[in-house]
């Protein structure tokens, strides 16, 4: 994505919040949303009331869609499903000009359609998209009242024989760790639930395919339960390996040979492979057409 600047040049005094949606063609929601997230300057400054009338240069920081070619899977008017790679930002971290799968979706659905959950960068998978703000509201809101159901797939160290169901509460943050977004299972943390179920061993390499239903939500969660019960996921760079080799990976500082040789693999062996929900009276139930199997052991390192 990229962030731009446009400058306004206007003559006579009139409302700030109407020079914006005549100028730049948006509603009136879009224009204080602008104005309260701090990108609209006057003659330099930032300026920070809605409603004043005002002359002078204006200038705007606005968000251009640079969108990476990705398509839907599956589509209504409402709402949209993408089926994203692994490496692929949800949304951008910071105003930096990368491409994220936010690009793709305001460039086809415009300014106002937005994903209603995320999915960390490596983790590839079914992401579901509000078209316009009242279906995300809605849609977001089905994930807040648990009325998503979601499937992923792994691919795990170790053997893994029968079902597992792993219970453990989980916390952010650990002042035994210097890795700030590193999730630890906590007595004080959030209650965290994760059901695993082993698909298929690969007794030549000693790895598990599972299939994990999360019945929480919780930053990273399967990646912690995994980890927890000794089976962390191939290829991920912050549970089961060294906190200096996270801190630097996460800092980028770690080249593609030295990662593949830490974690085994090119990338997290991580796939959100199915999303179920009922939205307007109608079920909806969404399989991953992608050979996920095929492309772990395509980025696998062993």
């Amino acid at each position: 994505m990229a962030y731009v600047k446009k400058k306004i040049f206007q003559k006579e005094k009139k409302k700030i919040f109407k020079i914006l949606m005549d100028e730049l063609n948006i509603s009136v929601h879009q224009a204080q949303k602008m104005i309260d997230r701090k990108r609209v300057f006057l003659d330099g400054k930032i300026f920070e009331s809605k409603s004043a009338e005002v002359c002078g240069i204006l200038e705007v920081t606005l968000f251009e869609p640079n969108p990476v070619g990705l398509r839907p899977v599956f589509e209504t008017d409402d709402f949209a499903i993408f089926d994203k790679p692994s490496g692929l930002l949800v949304h951008p971290r910071k105003r930096e000009e990368i491409q994220t799968l936010n690009d793709d979706i305001k460039f086809l659905y415009g300014h106002e359609a937005n994903a209603a959950h995320r999915l960390d960068k490596e983790t590839s998978g079914l992401v579901l998209v509000g078209k316009y703000k009242k279906a995300e509201i809605e849609l977001k809101q089905l994930f807040e009242d648990k009325k998503v159901y979601k499937e992923y797939i792994a691919l795990t160290f170790g053997k893994i024989q029968k079902p597992l169901t792993i219970d453990a509460p989980l916390k952010i943050g650990s002042i035994e760790s210097k890795i700030k977004i590193k999730v630890h299972v906590d007595s004080s943390g959030k209650k965290a639930l994760s059901l695993v179920e082993p698909l298929e061993y690969d007794e030549k390499n000693d790895l598990t395919l599972v299939r994990v239903i999360p019945k929480t939500g919780r930053q990273h969660q399967i990646r912690a339960h995994l980890f927890h019960v000794k089976h962390p996921i191939v290829g991920d760079t912050i549970y089961g390996v060294d906190e200096e080799f996270t801190d630097r990976f996460l800092d980028k500082l770690v080249e593609e040979k030295e990662r593949k040789l830490v974690t085994k693999g090119e990338r997290l062996m991580l796939h959100a492979s199915r999303i179920s929900f009922s939205y307007k009276e109608k079920k909806y139930d969404i399989i991953s057409k992608r050979d996920v199997k095929r492309d772990f052991y395509e980025k696998c390192c062993l």
